[in-house]
């Protein structure tokens, strides 16, 4: 059974090397690098690519994209290789919550969708294949970049299920839950049809 396998104290210790390398604030890191300014005064003050990409710069929104999405594809994949898939599964876990909660920017992150598709890439390919193309259905059919995190959440542990991830499926609904919860907002604005979408600023 997923998460049991593992001795406590191995699963801690990856849990706690997933948090860490998730709590890493590519976005702001970037954008001080890069001169963009402060990313909490920029339209909707988020730390994640989408809100980058708000300051003009699409290099910058480009590389936040992928080192959010490598540092949940790293960890996990550090974890499996020396630790098995429980702990695979727990530093994954981790570092979505290190992404979404970090230390060092007092527990308000990002909204975790770059770190998700990451994990589900590296727990299993075309797991995190479906879950993009579900990630651009959503949102281009819409034209609502939340609308899409939304509609991969929600399908991601329907295709683990049926694209060979079975044995993650307690992570996947984790993972979900906790994309929607960051997404609450969203979901809010989206009901009351004030979500923006692309080329507006967010409120």
């Amino acid at each position: 059974m997923p998460f049991l396998e593992s001795s406590f104290a191995v699963l801690a210790l990856w849990a706690l090397v997933g948090y860490l390398m998730g709590s890493i604030p590519f976005g702001m890191v970037l954008a001080r690098i890069m001169n963009l300014g402060n990313l909490r005064d920029i339209g909707s003050g988020n730390i994640g690519a989408t809100n980058v990409l708000r300051t003009g710069n699409k290099k910058a929104a480009a590389l936040t994209l992928v080192f959010d999405g490598a540092k949940g594809a790293v960890a996990l994949l550090l974890a499996r290789h020396f630790a098995g898939e429980d702990a695979a599964q727990v530093a994954g876990l981790a570092a979505m919550f290190g992404h979404c909660y970090p230390v060092w920017l007092r527990f308000a992150g990002g909204k975790g969708v770059a770190t998700f598709l990451g994990l589900l890439l590296a727990l299993a390919w075309p797991v995190g294949a479906a879950s993009c193309v579900a990630w651009l259905v959503g949102a281009f059919s819409t034209r609502i970049s939340s609308m899409g995190a939304l509609v991969c959440a929600a399908a991601s542990t329907f295709f683990m299920m049926f694209l060979g991830a079975p044995e993650a499926l307690i992570m996947g609904v984790i993972l979900t839950l906790l994309v929607f919860w960051r997404h609450r907002s969203n979901i809010d604005r989206i009901r009351k049809g004030t979500e923006p979408k692309f080329g507006k600023t967010a409120t």
